[in-house]
């Protein structure tokens, strides 16, 4: 088979792994520059593309136009009217694999992820023993460009310039300040920071007139929670539901670090080449979700110890019972130490 010269990449959700999809496009399109690249996702998901040169995008209105069956079959229709000759599937979901069949009759070769199912369940039943490191989610998408002829070395990602702030953006921020954000929400209860450790958290580096905190969420209760943290706290901000998507990006690409539960805003931060300090329950960052480019020290984990379980799933929708606090055993000021830390590392 001739080596395909226009990829279809297919990663529809969530947004997380969506995030995690640029760092590997860019090692891509750096080391094969004559490739044409055309990602399929949600419209919501396009500004992750912009520092990506070469890359087009094709939304995916899955909750549309391209509902159901026969709109995915539309969808994958849009695509091959696009002249792509081959897909990488970084999905393998039930809406990937409907694109699949119409592409297999099209004579359209697909490459699909190995999520590594084996390995996850093995690593979610190790009931204490001990566990090990599994690949990582960014090297098995880079698996799928080389079963389609395009092996790609991670290690030679070289991040792109930090985008110039944008007006929203510096009306927001104190420019005598060192900018962290926060994000202590996640998709599931087992990977959140209990909300009064978070607040020993929040009410330390607030009392330094040094930094700048930003508290990231969205929905009406993360909303609420947030602002009456701002309300309490001083040299403290929230952007949750005040702003687009896109200002919250640059937002993001202006911040010193970025604290993170086991959820999508650690792995946006990383896109930028920001410290992410990312705080793990139930999950674990073995299962290979760690924010593209973060080093292991930069990841607290629940005390395994005391909860011989974890993890207790991969993505954090298992909780056994007697586990619901597991992430009260991550101490404030552990956090504490090592976000001041790495934050007066930082420039600016």
């Amino acid at each position: 088979m001739a080596k395909p010269k226009h990829i279809l990449v297919v990663r529809l959700s969530a947004m997380g792994d969506v995030a995690m999809t640029v760092p590997v496009l860019r090692v891509l399109l750096d080391t094969y520059p004559d490739l044409r690249v055309t990602v399929v996702s949600r419209g919501f998901f396009k500004p992750f593309f912009q520092t990506l040169p070469g890359i087009d995008f094709l939304d995916a209105d899955i909750y549309g136009k391209h509902k159901g069956i026969p709109g995915l079959i539309k969808l994958a229709r849009e695509a091959k009217h696009l002249n792509i000759d081959a897909v990488a599937d970084l999905h393998q979901v039930l809406r990937s694999r409907v694109m699949n069949v119409y592409f297999g009759l099209k004579s359209i070769p697909v490459a699909k992820i190995d999520k590594g199912r084996k390995e996850k369940k093995a690593l979610v039943n190790a009931n204490g023993t001990s566990i090990k490191a599994l690949k990582t989610t960014h090297q098995r998408y880079a698996d799928v460009f080389a079963e389609l002829g395009y092996p790609i070395d991670l290690s030679t990602h070289r991040y792109p310039n930090k985008p110039i702030m944008r007006s929203e953006v510096k009306k927001l921020l104190q420019p005598d300040k060192k900018y962290i954000g926060i994000a202590p929400f996640a998709a599931f209860k087992s990977k959140q920071y209990p909300l009064e450790q978070l607040e020993e958290v929040i009410e330390t580096l607030s009392k330094s007139d040094k930094y700048q905190l930003i508290l990231f969420g969205g929905g009406e209760k993360e909303v609420q929670a947030l602002d009456s943290l701002v309300n309490k706290y001083k040299n403290t901000i929230s952007v949750a539901g005040k702003y687009n998507f896109e200002i919250e990006l640059n937002l993001i690409a202006q911040l010193n670090l970025m604290l993170s539960m086991d959820s999508g805003n650690g792995h946006l931060a990383a896109l930028f080449d920001i410290p992410v300090v990312t705080l793990w329950g139930n999950t674990h960052p073995y299962a290979g979700f760690v924010p593209f480019g973060q080093p292991h020290t930069n990841q607290l984990m629940a005390d395994r110890a005391q909860y011989p379980l974890i993890p207790t799933s991969v993505y954090g929708n298992k909780m056994p019972e007697g586990y619901e606090r597991v992430m009260e055993t991550i101490p404030a000021n552990s956090v504490i130490e090592k976000i001041i830390s790495l934050v007066n590392s930082t420039e600016r």
